[in-house]
């Protein structure tokens, strides 16, 4: 069995912030949105139930810092602007679908033992 050695605290420092990206809410909402193809910005705001506009605006320039999103201007009038994943953000998306079908599928213990818990903490 192929094992990998346990972070050093440095590396562990060193992903703080792109996990923080990862564990984001919106990120992560707007990552499983392109995943299938390239959306304009109304686009992903429809897709992306609840996200304010400026709130997508600064998750997409984030995911852009990132290099997970790639943002294409169209020449047309007015300007079109196109927002698709890079190889990097689709090589993200494959690990956090795994991850939400770990939730849903954990969803009624994880609510079980959350209830649990409040009870016994009364």
């Amino acid at each position: 069995m192929l094992t990998t050695p346990p972070l050093a605290h440095r590396d562990c420092q060193s992903v703080t912030g792109i996990l923080a990206r990862v564990g984001d809410k919106w990120s992560m909402q707007v990552v499983m949105s392109l995943r299938a193809q390239p959306h304009r910005f109304n686009e992903l705001k429809r897709a992306v139930d609840g996200i304010s506009q400026q709130m997508l605006t600064r998750t997409l320039k984030g995911l852009e810092r990132d290099g997970l999103v790639a943002r294409t201007v169209h020449p047309t009038v007015p300007p079109q602007v196109e927002y698709r994943l890079t190889d990097l953000g689709h090589s993200l998306a494959e690990p956090v679908r795994h991850l939400g079908e770990w939730a849903l599928g954990h969803l009624p213990v994880i609510y079980a033992n959350r209830e649990r818990y409040d009870h016994a903490a009364g």
